[in-house]
Formats: C-alpha cells, structure tokens, sequence
C-alpha cells in the first residue's frame, strides 16, 4: 500500500517562509490526488489545500488563500506546501494525504504521520 511521509516542519517566527515536502512510496503516486490538513492543538482536523493527479487543478482554504502554494511532482513521487507570511494561528500539525481531489478527509485514502509547525508571535 502507498506510505506517505511529511517533512520540512519547525520553529518559525510570525511572518516567516517554510515548505513542507511529502514523499510518497509503495504505489503509483500520478494516479492519486493530493491534500494538506492540519491539526491545530486542541482543535479538529481542518482543509489545508488540495491539488488533482496531474497537477492542473488546486483548491485551498480562505485561511490559507494567497499565502500557501501547493504542488505535485509526479516524476519524483513527491508534493509539497509552500507557506508564506505564516502567522501563530498557522501553528499546527500538518497531515498530507493521497486520494481524490476534493476539501473532505473522506477523499483520501492514504495518510502520512504528520509535521509539526509551530509559528511564534
């Protein structure tokens, strides 16, 4: 089955950059959809951004719109999320997952372990 693992997460000041990479193995990575969700503590799972197989299609949440950018690499088996202008509320524990396109968890099929970012004031 498809393993996924997240990496590029840490300690950020307010205002700062940071991508997140997820590296997909055991499956045909082009054939899937990819989403970002993140965990804010004490908090439910919420919609990050999303992109289709082949890469031509994204969707991303209000929150994020404008500041975040993700991406696909079919050639490499990997995706990430490029976060810009983070600010504290950003802070969370940031999930990739393969499925469907779409902003529900029920899309995707495939989960990594997560990444924490921490954004301070």
């Amino acid at each position: 089955q498809v393993h996924l693992v997240e990496s590029g997460g840490g300690l950020v000041q307010a205002g700062d950059s940071l991508t997140l990479s997820c590296t997909a193995s055991g499956g045909t990575f082009s054939s899937y959809g990819m989403g970002w969700f993140r965990q804010p503590p004490g908090k439910e799972r919420e919609f990050v951004a999303a992109i289709n197989w082949s890469g031509g299609t994204t969707a991303y949440a209000d929150s994020v719109k404008g500041r975040f950018a993700i991406s696909k690499d079919n050639a490499k088996n990997t995706g990430s999320l490029q976060m810009n202008s983070l600010k504290p509320e950003d802070t969370a524990l940031y999930y990739c997952a393969l499925g469907a396109f779409g902003r529900s968890s029920t899309n995707f099929g495939a989960w990594g372990q997560g990444t924490q970012v921490t954004v301070s004031s």
